[in-house]
């Protein structure tokens, strides 16, 4: 027995439209906030795991 649905159309005014993108924008933002911080948790964590948190000491330690 085959149950597939396929959406042909979607009748939705152009204004409706354009608010429930707006908001959707407006949405994302908090999540792009949450996930920058868990990403930047995540590189500091494997960063000072594998110890490659302080790359610019290299070029500084020859001396003038």
């Amino acid at each position: 027995m085959n149950n597939n649905v396929t959406i042909i159309d979607i009748k939705m005014p152009f204004l409706s439209m354009v608010i429930f993108m707006v908001k959707a924008a407006i949405a994302s933002i908090p999540a792009v906030i949450i996930l920058s911080v868990i990403g930047s948790i995540i590189f500091a964590v494997l960063g000072m795991a594998f110890g490659t948190g302080n790359v610019t000491t290299q070029f500084y330690q020859q001396p003038f």
